[in-house]
């Protein structure tokens, strides 16, 4: 009798989180998030500025804080991790002080999921350039639909026109500044050797 072809599924020794993991993607979590408090000043200025010149075009500027979870997935590549990164970044970010409070933890939670669908798509088993540019445009539409419907002013209450705007400047900052930044700062950090013990690291000497 036949048997029918099972699932691909990561294999159990590369999905089980080790002590390692939870601490380096908790300090990775913490950089991130002291980089949104910077980013919090200018790029709201940046989005701002944009915005002005063509309502929804400010979207442009929200793909660095979406470079926790690309940077997360990139790095431990262990379920959860994209979320992990992208939350503990929102929290730093919050409890050092912005404009928007509690809604940072929750835009880092639905982020942080953006990317970590796109991760999980690939099996946990593809972390190239492409797959970082992917996450980060999963983050980004993400981040737009939650935007869509959260909030005092929601942007489903705005026109069509400036939504559309939005997703594709959102898309494409989520591609550029999360994905593709993301992947180089992780190669950088590779290649210091902070990664030696993740196949990231691994894979970054390897390069070298």
């Amino acid at each position: 009798m036949h048997a029918s072809a099972s699932p691909v599924r990561p294999a159990p020794a590369l999905t089980r989180w080790r002590v390692v993991d939870i601490v380096v993607a908790s300090v990775l979590g913490v950089a991130v998030g002291l980089l949104f408090w910077v980013w919090n000043t200018v790029g709201y200025a940046w989005f701002g500025a944009m915005d002005a010149l063509t309502p929804g075009l400010g979207g442009l500027a929200v793909g660095v804080w979406l470079l926790g979870g690309v940077i997360g997935g990139l790095v431990i590549r262990k379920p959860g991790a994209a979320v992990l990164v992208e939350v503990v970044a929102a929290v730093v970010s919050m409890l050092i002080g912005n404009v928007w409070g509690v809604s940072t933890v929750l835009s880092g939670l639905v982020q942080g999921l953006g990317a970590e669908l796109v991760f999980l798509a690939f099996v946990y088993r593809r972390f190239t350039l492409p797959v970082a540019m992917l996450a980060g445009a999963g983050a980004a539409v993400a981040a737009w639909v939650f935007e869509l419907f959260y909030g005092t002013s929601p942007n489903i209450l705005k026109t069509v026109e400036f939504n559309l705007i939005y997703l594709g400047s959102v898309a494409v900052s989520g591609i550029v500044l999360a994905g593709v930044v993301g992947w180089m700062l992780v190669r950088a950090l590779a290649a210091t050797g902070a990664l030696s013990r993740f196949a990231a690291g691994r894979e970054g000497r390897d390069e070298v």
